[in-house]
Parts: C-alpha cells; structure tokens; sequence
C-alpha cells in the first residue's frame, strides 16, 4: 500500500524499524510485563527479557512487513536520537481505503505524555492526507482498559466488541473492542483537537515543517532533473 515512509515531528521521528534498533528496544522494553501481556507480535509470547528474544522481534516484524504490505516504526525520541517504542501500519487494504494502527508501546518515562499522542497525529495525519484513507480503525484487547482509554482520547468512535477475535500463541480466545475514525471525522474535528492536545503553537510547528520538507523535495527534485538533463552548470574555472 505504501513505500517504507519517515513521519517528523516536533518530539519524535517515526521511522521503519530496523536491527539496529535492538539495543534501545531492548532498553526500553526489557523485562517489562505491562507491555508484553497485551502485546500480538506473532507467534511470540511471554515477557521478553534479553536481546535475542528483541532481535528476533524486529526479526518478526519486519518479516509481517514484507509480507502483508505494512510497516513497524520505531519512535524515536528527538532530544536524544533514541528508540523508545514501537507503532505500526497494520491490516492494510488499498481496495477499500483502509488500515489498522496497532502494535503500539513504549518505555515507561515515555508513557501518559505526548509522546503517544503525537505519534498518532502523525499516523492519522499521512493515512488520511497522503494515502487517501477513508478509515483508520484501532483494536484493543478487551481486558486492556488503559488502552481503550487512550484510543477515546484520540476521538475515535467505538465500534464494538469482536467475540473470540485472536486466538494467542498460550491458546486464550481474546475479544477485542473495535474503534475507527472516518476520513471525514479527522478533517471536521479530530485533526483540530489533536493539534489542541499538542499544545499552543503545535499547528503552526506542522505548518512551517510541512512547508519545509515540500521546499526541500522540490529543490532535490529540481537538482535531480538539471543534473540528468545537463542544464545545472556548476562552474568548474575555480577547481584547480
């Protein structure tokens, strides 16, 4: 459905997962039940506790990536380069104009801040505006009540409950609670409120970098042709 794609923010870059990414994912999610217990990531199960079981996470994701035509970021923390979680493109269907956003965690400082929030904008904000998306739909265990209340949060109207939805890797039957926002929904209030929870001057933020990042394609795209057509003319008198 898509290219492998990098989304910026003003707190976080969002960019594919690769295997050097372990030693930080490791840092960030070693050890840690809370993520793990409600966590699908394959035929894995169980607290991952070392850094081959994290290699062969990554292992695994980018295996469903190549597979299914989805993609695993790793949400990077600007202030210091460093992966602090993971987010996913998921259950991606280009006939019907639809994907899934899942997969998601994140190290424990990087919780209840707008770390999550921010990554989602800026999920919604290229399904919706760059991919043409007609819905983005979440899915949350049903024991899972912080995540269904973090979902909430980001304007997404709950859909109901799939009985019997996954079936894990231990045998236990998971229900899940489905939720989605509509194309129409993200243009009309979602995005505005979203942009509000950021905090004063993050729309402006977006604006200015969006226009950046446009301006800087352009002038790669324009240094491209001149230098396949032959029409750049950089002086070479002064090169001795």
């Amino acid at each position: 459905m898509f290219a492998p794609i990098t989304l910026t923010g003003k707190h976080i870059i969002l960019r594919p997962i690769c295997f050097d990414d372990v030693y930080d994912l490791a840092q960030a999610g070693q050890g840690d039940a809370e993520i793990w217990n409600n966590i699908f990531y394959g035929q894995m199960h169980g607290v991952l506790s070392t850094r081959d079981e994290f290699q062969t996470y990554i292992e695994n994701m980018l295996t469903v990536d190549a597979a299914k035509s989805e993609q695993t970021f790793a949400v990077v923390h600007r202030t210091n380069n460093r992966v602090i979680g993971v987010t996913r493109y998921m259950s991606t269907h280009k006939t019907h104009r639809w994907l899934e956003i899942g997969g998601t965690w994140y190290a424990k400082e990087a919780r209840r801040t707008a770390i999550n929030t921010e990554s989602k904008f800026l999920l919604l904000s290229y399904a919706f505006e760059e991919l043409r998306c007609v819905r983005v739909q979440f899915v949350a265990d049903v024991r899972n009540e912080r995540s269904q209340q973090a979902i909430e949060r980001l304007g997404a109207v709950r859909e109901g409950i799939v009985r019997n939805h996954r079936v894990l890797p231990d045998g236990y039957r998971r229900s899940s609670v489905q939720y989605s926002i509509l194309e129409e929904e993200w243009h009309a209030t979602v995005r505005a409120k979203l942009i509000e929870r950021l905090g004063e001057g993050y729309g402006d933020f977006i604006t200015r970098l969006r226009q950046y990042e446009l301006q800087s394609a352009q002038a790669d795209n324009a240094s491209f042709i001149n230098l396949q057509y032959g029409t750049h003319r950089r002086s070479t008198e002064n090169i001795r």
